[in-house]
């Protein structure tokens, strides 16, 4: 088991930026590849970004290829959503997840465990 704590969300004009974080807690954060996913309201939940185990490897979706960027901190524990040049479109629920597994994946049926979410807002 491994639980799942993100932070870093808020109301930030078009164009600015934010840094989310997922604190997890349990077993050894480096055996779990981690995703981050975001539903708007009235909308399926989308993928936005994946690492693996080890952070040496990552994918986006296309959406948000070349704004976002993951990455993760092995000895803190802590994964990272580095959000630049937001759109209004990015306004959504975030939410970060954990698989059992070290290989990243970008289909939320591949995740085991999810955090609570934290919202994010981009006025434009």
């Amino acid at each position: 088991q491994v639980q799942l704590v993100e932070s870093g969300g808020g109301l930030v004009q078009a164009g600015g930026s934010l840094r989310l974080s997922c604190a997890a807690s349990g077993r050894t954060f480096s055996n779990y590849a981690m995703g981050w996913f975001r539903q708007a309201p009235g909308k399926e939940r989308e993928f936005v970004a994946a690492i693996n185990g080890i952070g040496s490897s990552t994918y986006a979706a296309d959406s948000v290829k070349g704004r976002f960027t993951i990455s993760r901190d092995n000895a803190k524990n802590t994964l990272y959503l580095q959000m630049n040049s937001l759109k209004p479109e990015d306004t959504a629920m975030y939410y970060c997840a954990a698989r059992n597994s070290i290989v990243r994946a970008s289909t939320a049926a591949g995740y085991n465990y999810w955090g609570q979410g934290t919202q994010v807002t981009v006025s434009s």
